[in-house]
C-alpha cells in the first residue's frame, strides 16, 4: 500500500479530493403493486421480492 512520505497541505488534500464527484445511481422502472417506480439497479430484486417497500 503507498504511503506518503510527508505530510501534504491541507489546501493539495482539498484540491485532490474536490476531483472526486459522487455521481447519481442509475434509476431502472419497475412495476410493484401495479405502480411504476424508479429504483437503484442493485435495489431492484429487493423491492421485487418485497424485502424493501416503496414509500407512499
Amino acid at each position: 500500500m503507498a504511503v506518503p512520505k510527508r505530510r501534504m497541505s491541507r489546501a493539495n488534500t482539498h484540491a485532490r479530493r474536490s476531483q472526486w464527484k459522487a455521481q447519481a445511481p442509475d434509476l431502472v422502472p419497475i412495476t410493484v403493486d401495479g405502480r411504476e417506480i424508479r429504483v437503484p439497479r442493485p435495489l431492484v430484486r429487493a423491492y421485487q421480492r418485497g424485502i424493501l417497500r416503496p414509500d407512499d
